[in-house]
C-alpha cells in the first residue's frame, strides 16, 4: 500500500465522524468549526495553547464570543487576552483540520493535535494526519491557506460531493 493510499484511507476513515460534526457547527456559519450550540474548539481554551503549552479545557464560566462562535477560558487572564486580541489567538481555518483545508476539504480539528507556528495556532483531524502535515508544514500551510479563499464559506458536506 502506497502513502497516498494509506494517506487516504485515513482521511475516509475520519470522514463521517468529521462531516458529522463539522455540518453541526451551523450557530456560529460555516467557517467556524463549532457545535450546533455555538461551541468553538470543544470547549478548549485557545489562549492556553499560547500561555500554557498544551491544550486545556475551558470554564462553561469563563466564556468569551467571536465571530458567532462561543470558547471558553480556563482562567479570567486568557479571557482577557482573547477578548483584547481574539484573532491572535482563534486557530487558523476556523479550526477546520489544516491539512484538510490542504486538500480542499473542512475536517472537524481535534484540539489535541495542534501545533503554533509564526504564533499561529493549527489543528489537525488526528495523530495520523498530524504526523503527516508537519512532514511539510509550510507547503501545507501554503496550499490550504490558497483553498480557505474558496471554500470558507463552503458548507463541509458540500466540499465532499
Amino acid at each position: 500500500m502506497t502513502k497516498t493510499t494509506s494517506l487516504t484511507k485515513s482521511l475516509i476513515g475520519g470522514l463521517a465522524f468529521s462531516v458529522a460534526l463539522a455540518t453541526a457547527s451551523f450557530a456560529a456559519g460555516v467557517d467556524v468549526n463549532a457545535s450546533s450550540t455555538g461551541l468553538a474548539m470543544q470547549g478548549f481554551d485557545p489562549v492556553a495553547y499560547f500561555t500554557e503549552g498544551e491544550a486545556n479545557k475551558g470554564s462553561y464560566k469563563l466564556t468569551a464570543t467571536h465571530d458567532e462562535a462561543t470558547y471558553w477560558f480556563t482562567s479570567e487572564e486568557n479571557k482577557a487576552l482573547f477578548e483584547a486580541n481574539p484573532e491572535a489567538y482563534v486557530p487558523a481555518y476556523g479550526g477546520y483540520c489544516a491539512f484538510g483545508a490542504a486538500m480542499g476539504f473542512k475536517f472537524d480539528g481535534d484540539p489535541h493535535q495542534w501545533k503554533i507556528v509564526d504564533d499561529v495556532l493549527y489543528l489537525n483531524l488526528s495523530k495520523d494526519i498530524q504526523e503527516r502535515w508537519v512532514t511539510d508544514i509550510p507547503g501545507y500551510i501554503e496550499k490550504a491557506d490558497v483553498n480557505w479563499e474558496n471554500i470558507e464559506d463552503a458548507d463541509p458536506a458540500e466540499l465532499l460531493q
